[in-house]
C-alpha cells in the first residue's frame, strides 16, 4: 500500500499544541479517546510501552509527551498509518519503535520481548454493525477484523509480570473484554466515561494487570462536558477533561469502586 502524500494530510495539534501530528485529511482520524488512553497509563520513565494497532501514533506519542524517557514500541497492519507513525515519532522528536504486522502473527524478535505496559484502542464495531467507511484505512480502523480477544491474548502474552495493560472500547464491549481477561490478567478495573452528567456511559477504558490479584472494580462515571445539554461551547468539557487533552496532564484513577 502506498504512503500518504501530504498534501492528503492534515498538520494538527494535540495537547494544547505540545505534540504535532499528521493525520489523512479522510481516513482515520484520532479524536478524544487516544488522548485519554494515553493520560491513565501510570508509567515512569525508563519503562517500555507496546501499543497494539498504533494507527498514525497518536496514543504513544501522547503518552510520550507526557512522560518523557520510555522505551517505546508500535504494531500497524497499514503500511501508510505505520509509515505515518514513524513520521510523527521523528519530527515531534520522540523515539519509536514501529513494527508493521497484523498483530496476530507478530515477528520472532518481537515475540520475544516483555513490555511494563500494553495499550490498544481495537476497533470499536463488531462485523456488519456499522455502517461501513468509504475510506479503506478508516473502515479497517473501525470495523472488527481480528477478534477482540485476540488483542488482549497477545497483550496478555507481551506483558511482563506486574505489567498493565490499558484498552479503550465502547461499553457494549464490556463483557467481551472482560470475558477475555478471563484467567489471563488480574485486577481487573473498569472506568466508564459518559458525555454528560446524568447520561449513561459510551465507552470505557480497562485496566489489567498481569499476576494481579485485587478485587474487580466498576468505577463511577468520568463526565466529559459540562452541563446537561450542549450549549454551543466548541468542546465544552469539564475542567479535569480539559488539562488531559490542552494541558498533557494525566488521568488519576479512582482510588475505590
Amino acid at each position: 500500500m502506498d504512503g500518504f502524500a501530504t498534501k492528503d494530510l492534515t498538520h494538527n495539534d494535540f495537547l494544547g499544541g505540545q505534540l504535532k501530528l499528521w493525520q489523512p485529511s479522510d481516513g482515520y482520524r484520532a479524536g478524544i479517546d487516544p488522548v485519554l488512553l494515553a493520560a491513565c497509563v501510570p508509567a515512569t520513565g525508563g519503562q517500555s510501552v507496546l501499543e497494539l494497532g498504533c494507527g498514525a501514533g497518536a496514543a504513544i506519542l501522547c503518552l510520550a509527551t507526557r512522560v518523557p524517557g520510555l522505551i517505546l514500541h508500535g504494531v500497524e497492519l497499514q503500511s501508510n498509518y505505520a509509515d505515518l507513525a514513524r513520521r510523527n515519532a521523528a519530527e515531534n522528536d520522540i523515539p519509536l519503535h514501529v513494527t508493521t504486522a497484523d498483530l496476530t502473527v507478530l515477528p520472532v524478535d518481537l515475540r520475544q520481548v516483555s513490555f511494563d505496559h500494553v495499550i490498544a484502542n481495537p476497533p470499536y464495531f463488531r462485523p456488519g454493525t456499522h455502517t461501513g467507511a468509504r475510506d479503506a484505512g478508516r473502515a479497517k480502523a473501525l470495523g472488527e477484523e481480528t477478534p477482540l480477544a485476540a488483542w488482549v491474548d497477545v497483550a496478555a502474552r507481551r506483558l511482563a509480570p506486574k505489567g498493565y495493560l490499558h484498552i479503550i472500547q465502547r461499553i457494549d464491549r464490556l463483557p467481551d473484554v472482560l470475558a477475555a481477561c478471563f484467567d489471563r490478567l488480574g485486577s481487573l478495573e473498569v472506568l466508564p466515561f459518559a458525555a454528560r452528567s446524568g447520561r449513561a456511559p459510551g465507552f470505557f477504558i480497562l485496566r489489567a494487570r498481569k499476576g494481579g490479584r485485587a478485587h474487580f472494580k466498576m468505577h463511577s462515571a468520568t463526565i466529559l462536558h459540562k452541563g446537561a445539554v450542549h450549549t454551543g461551547n466548541k468542546g465544552d468539557y469539564t475542567i479535569d477533561i480539559n488539562k488531559i487533552l490542552r494541558n498533557g496532564a494525566g488521568l488519576v484513577w479512582p482510588a475505590s469502586g
